[in-house]
């Protein structure tokens, strides 16, 4: 039994899947995980046709069986809980439609994301509660849990029914951003198939412990991504929950979806943290370590790749990310 070692294909969502996975392939990678809706588009996975054609799904795993590789994860990152009309039901029903397909495809771990409902009832926009020393903000909380709770709990049921395991990310912005607000969810709900997808990036960024991260919340984590991130001399002036980012415009080539009419904005030009390539914000030690906690919980756990550096082309930041993840693997 070892590890599996992969990548997420978003950054390569210009590519087809094939010429996709031709370069995972290159790089030595098995384990594949693609995006099936929520903030972005699909364009590795024909989520409806895959739904509908028991031939087709056959032919779509024989894409990955053919090249040594598979299908690890089916990737729905997005805000299932926001208020807005054009964005909560899409990628909450995105989800749902998720888990149905990856029990028909025999893909065992669903990665998404919490979700953030808005403060109260007859909010319009998702609010992100961080330091609630204000006694207002708990009861802020308290609806948000509500709701969360009660949406998971359907999902938990339906990922059970369908023989599925959902990783949530535990990323800022989300009512589960943290270790300890992964555990409450799973705890607050009773859930048997919710459990983390470990993302150490965004634990990084806010000063946590990877590995103890990691071997605290033990058997709950499920699937993990392999994605670093560093502080910068921002971080000096700005925090790290620093909120001097500008607008990106609507006519902008390449910008990023977040939901109908939104999308992701442009990054300060000293910012306070950044993601890089595996490697480059903590060295390899510290990726052998990760992956040894990892596969004490799990030694056959997927770990795929997330490249978002933007100073490395989609193939170069891969390649380095996936050498560095070798090399780290190799020392276990």
């Amino acid at each position: 039994m070892a590890l599996k070692l992969g990548a997420y294909t978003a950054c390569l969502h210009d590519r087809t899947l094939t010429e996709a996975l031709d370069i995972l392939k290159e790089n030595g990678l098995t384990s594949v995980e693609v995006n099936t809706g929520g903030f972005i588009p699909a364009p590795h996975c024909p989520v409806d046709l895959l739904l509908s054609s028991a031939t087709a799904r056959e032919e779509y795993l024989a894409t990955f069986a053919d090249r040594g590789m598979e299908l690890t994860g089916l990737n729905c990152n997005g805000n299932p809980l926001n208020p807005l009309p054009g964005v909560g039901p899409k990628h909450a029903d995105d989800l749902r439609r998720t888990i149905r397909l990856a029990g028909l495809l025999g893909v065992k771990h669903v990665v998404t994301m919490s979700g953030t409902p808005g403060s109260d009832p007859d909010a319009k926009y998702p609010s992100w509660v961080v330091n609630p020393w204000d006694g207002v903000y708990m009861d802020v909380l308290d609806y948000q849990w509500g709701v969360a709770v009660q949406f998971w709990k359907e999902i938990d049921a339906l990922a059970r029914e369908n023989d599925v395991r959902v990783a949530v990310e535990m990323h800022p912005h989300n009512l589960v951003f943290s270790p300890v607000t992964l555990k409450r969810l799973v705890d607050a709900t009773g859930a048997t198939n919710v459990g983390a997808e470990m993302d150490p990036s965004h634990l990084m960024w806010q000063g946590m412990d990877v590995i103890a991260s990691t071997k605290w919340l033990g058997p709950l984590v499920f699937h993990a991504a392999a994605k670093d991130a560093t502080l910068c001399p921002g971080v000096d002036i700005r925090g790290v929950l620093d909120t001097s980012f500008t607008r990106v415009p609507a006519d902008a080539p390449a910008k990023v979806p977040t939901g109908y009419g939104f999308w992701c904005n442009a990054w300060p030009e000293n910012p306070a943290w950044k993601f890089v390539a595996v490697g480059l914000g903590n060295d390899v030690p510290f990726w052998t370590e990760f992956l040894r906690a990892l596969a004490e919980i799990d030694p056959d756990m997927a770990v795929n790749i997330e490249h978002e550096d933007a100073a490395y082309s989609q193939t170069e930041g891969l390649a380095l990310a996936a050498k560095n993840l070798h090399s780290a693997a190799a020392a276990l």
